[in-house]
Parts: structure tokens; sequence; C-alpha cells
């Protein structure tokens, strides 16, 4: 049997949680990260109908994109949606995962790519790169032991730049100790001073797993006490971040391009400001609310930008530079949830998995 924990232990190393906004709550909201799965509900927003399906299809796990729960909550006695949900959860021992931002902000596997992939967009990279995700670490050690200590800090992640892994940098100088007390050396004696030929080594690997990583460390030296440090770096990480800019095969005229949209990502309506050029090539996009990302997309030279919940006077800001394609906020989103579906099926195979039947989007469109 598959615990919680697995599953959600596996979604994190695609999208790991430190990726996500500061206001945002990935992770498990409700539940017990070592209860058994019976199966797995996948949706988009977490509402009692899903809640109720779960129950029907006996999966005691529902996996959203969106957060139940962004605020803290005072009570729960059941006046909002919001409590609603998590107080039939809670009955029917069903837990709620929530994979939001994180899951937006990482390029391959992430929420964008696949708004890319069905629009058929080539040659796709971050459109807004986050800085200071990744860390840099320094340590010494003796010279004959140094390989061993950088192939375990390699397989738990470090050294990894872009698309060349086991990157690392050494020199080599002199270090000097004194062991006292109630040391136990693996070099020198006891009261003596010591001079030990080490390397000095860097490697660069993302915040996120620095407790993994200095735990490799600390149990791959050969020392009793490791030295090193630690520096935050402000590097921005390509791989990492928000929106998403590619290139479509051959120059689509603009208009046909806008039907291309509507067929290929299932929306109903879009809401879009002038066509400034008779073909686009250039596609920017952004799942769910992404007005914060025009000038970025602008700046790239994208010809259209598709994203939601622009606001009427956001719309005055394409400036007859880009055009604006406001799909909608469930439709830019929606085709996570078979995202999330391929993603778990590729590594599982022992409990079953839902794509939810319950459209949980709030619009209505006449």
């Amino acid at each position: 049997m598959t615990t919680i924990k697995e599953l959600t232990d596996y979604l994190e190393t695609i999208a790991p949680p430190g990726y996500q906004e500061v206001y945002d709550n990935s992770g498990l909201v409700v539940g017990n990260h070592d209860a058994q799965l019976t199966g797995v509900i996948i949706c988009l927003d977490s509402t009692e109908d899903v809640v109720r399906e779960a129950i029907a299809k006996k999966c005691n796990l529902i996996i959203a994109h969106h957060p139940i729960i962004f605020n803290g909550l005072k009570k729960l006695n059941g006046k909002t949606y919001i409590e609603k949900t998590i107080i039939l959860a809670i009955k029917n021992d069903i837990a709620i995962y929530a994979i939001h931002t994180n899951l937006d902000n990482v390029l391959e596997n992430g929420v964008n790519q696949k708004i890319a992939e069905k629009l058929g967009l080539g040659n796709c990279r971050i459109l807004l790169p986050k800085a200071e995700t990744l860390m840099n670490l320094t340590f010494f050690v003796p010279i004959n032991s140094g390989d061993d200590v950088v192939n375990a800090l390699y397989a738990a992640g470090a050294g990894q730049i872009g698309n060349y892994k086991n990157c690392s940098f050494r020199t080599t100088g002199t270090g000097t100790f004194t062991p006292t007390g109630s040391a136990n050396p693996t070099i020198g004696e006891l009261n003596k001073v010591e001079q030990v030929e080490e390397s000095r080594i860097e490697l660069i690997f993302p915040e996120y797993l620095t407790p993994i990583i200095l735990k490799e460390l600390m149990a791959a030296h050969p020392y009793e006490e490791v030295s090193y440090f630690l520096q935050k770096l402000e590097n921005i990480d390509n791989n990492v971040g928000a929106g998403l800019i590619g290139e479509l095969p051959n120059p689509t005229a603009s208009d046909f391009f806008l039907e291309q949209i509507k067929e290929k990502l299932n929306v109903e309506c879009i809401r879009y400001t002038k066509l400034v050029k008779s073909a686009f090539t250039k596609v920017a996009v952004c799942g769910g609310a992404g007005s914060f990302l025009l000038k970025q997309a602008i700046a790239n030279g994208a010809d259209i930008f598709i994203s939601a919940d622009f606001k009427y006077h956001e719309f005055f800001d394409a400036n007859d530079k880009i055009t604006i394609a406001d799909i909608g906020h469930f439709e830019s989103e929606q085709h996570t949830i078979k995202l999330l579906f391929d993603i778990i099926n590729k590594k599982f195979s022992n409990f079953a998995v839902h794509l939810t039947q319950v459209v949980t989007n709030p619009v209505k469109y006449l």
C-alpha cells in the first residue's frame, strides 16, 4: 500500500513547496500524512460536491490545484463553503492536498507548460524567472575523500546548473586544527597541531534541499566536525518562475489563432484587445491571474498574452504593443487536472486515480 506522504513527497519533487508564492498555502491542508491511500480524486477546487464524489468513489485523498484555505480559520461552524467542505472531509476521513503556485512556477511538468503543449508552442522558457532560489555550499575535506563526499551530494540534488549536472569547483590548500578534550579525530592526535592537505569544494543546489544536502554532507564527510558555510545566491533560476513564453511552429493568422485557443483550450469566451499583428508567432501564457506579467510579456516580444482575471482598465495597458486574451481563470487552469493525473499514473499503479466529474467553475456564460 502507498501512504499519502509517499504520493505527496513525489509530487513535491516535481513542484517543491519552496517554490510557492508567499501568500499561498500549498501542501497537506487536511488529513494524516501516514494514512494508507484508497484512491485519489484530482480537481481544480475542493468543494462539498468533490468531497461527496470522493466518498462515492471510496477515495481518501483529494488533490486540488487551489488550496481550500488561504487564510487562517478562527471558526468551523459551516457558515461558508470552505468550512462546510472541511467539515465534510474531516467527518469522512478524507485528506485534502493543494499543489498551487509551486506547480505554476515550474517549467517542466508545470501548469503553463501544459497550456503551451496544447497550443503547440516550442522553444518555451519562463517569462519571469525567480531569483534567490539557489544556495552555494562551501566545505573543506581531505583531498582523498573529496570525490566520495561530492558524489553523495550530487545524488542528493546538488551540482545541477541548467542542463549541466555534477557541477562543482575545487581548490586545494592546507587546513590546520588541534583536537582537544573528548575529540575523536579522523586524522591527528589530541592536543597536537595538525596540518592536512584539503580541498575547498563549492556546489550550487536549490534552497529547498538545504536540510537534505546538509544531512548528506554530515553522513559522507570523514571529519567528526565538518567545516562548511552556506550562501544564498542572487542568481535567477531559468527553470523556476511565473508565466511562460514560446513560439508557434509557423506564423499564424491572429483571428484564426483566437479560434484555435477556444478549440484547443476548451474555452467558451475570450475577452481580448486589438489584434496588433495580422499573424502571431511569439505567445506568452500564464494560467490563472496573470496581469502582473503583462510588462514582461511585452518586454519579451510576445505578440499575444493568454491569461485571466484582467480588470477593465488593465486592458488599456496593452497599449497597441500586444494583444491580451483573457480566457477565464478556470478555463486557463482546467488542464492542470489531467496534468496531475498523468504525473501520478506514470509513477504509481496500486491505487485508483480519478479525474473529478464535478465542474467547480463558479462562473457561468449566457
